[in-house]
């Protein structure tokens, strides 16, 4: 039996999608909203964590690595994210999770419960649609702490409260602000939130 935690913030597209899972045979299925995931996977201890990049609670950046903890008793689950080529920003956050299996979500259903399967064999899963989201991933120029205060600014976060989140300094965040301007080539920080939102890294 593989257990399968899915994790989805729309609660019916969730309800909706578990329930279709549960038919399939092999498969023990539990689902959660991405804010109470990471204490599921602490009780579940699922195999395959199926879940989508779109999180409600943070700006774009799901936080994936909460959901593969490191320590004794059971191996973390292995990752296998719904995405879009759409969303670089969110595929590139993937890889470097360490995510096995990719589904594009405007695939049909049974791409996910063949995905799910072959990343609880260990074997990557890849849709082939996804390819231009993987090269935009890959000629990304923010790193993962640069997309990190960007997302905040996005939020409205003054240098202050992005520091505190991220436990940086002031210095250090407008650093990374003044890094990020120049790469993106923006004109300001405004700019930037707004070159990267269009360009799908955030």
């Amino acid at each position: 039996m593989i257990r399968v935690l899915l994790v989805h913030d729309a609660c019916l597209v969730r309800s909706v999608l578990a329930e279709w899972l549960r038919r399939e045979p092999g498969l023990g299925v539990y689902d959660s909203p991405w804010r109470t995931a990471p204490g599921r996977v602490r009780t579940v201890r699922p195999d395959v964590c199926a879940v989508d990049l779109d999180c409600s609670d943070t700006y774009g950046l799901p936080p994936l690595g909460e959901l593969c903890p490191r320590g004794p008793g059971a191996p973390p689950p292995r990752l296998l994210v719904l995405a879009t080529a759409g969303r670089p920003g969110l595929l590139k956050r993937a890889i470097e999770a360490g995510t096995l299996g990719y589904v594009d979500k405007a695939s049909p259903p049974d791409r996910l419960v063949r995905g799910i399967r072959h990343v609880a064999a260990g074997e990557r899963f890849v849709d082939d649609s996804l390819g231009f989201g993987f090269l935009k991933a890959a000629e990304m120029p923010l790193t993962r702490r640069e997309l990190s205060v960007l997302s905040l600014a996005a939020e409205g976060a003054s240098v202050a409260e992005i520091a505190g989140s991220l436990h940086l300094s002031h210095g250090t965040v407008r650093n990374y602000m003044a890094a990020i301007t120049r790469k993106t080539g923006a004109r300001n920080r405004i700019d930037a939130i707004r070159i990267s939102q269009g360009e799908g890294w955030l």
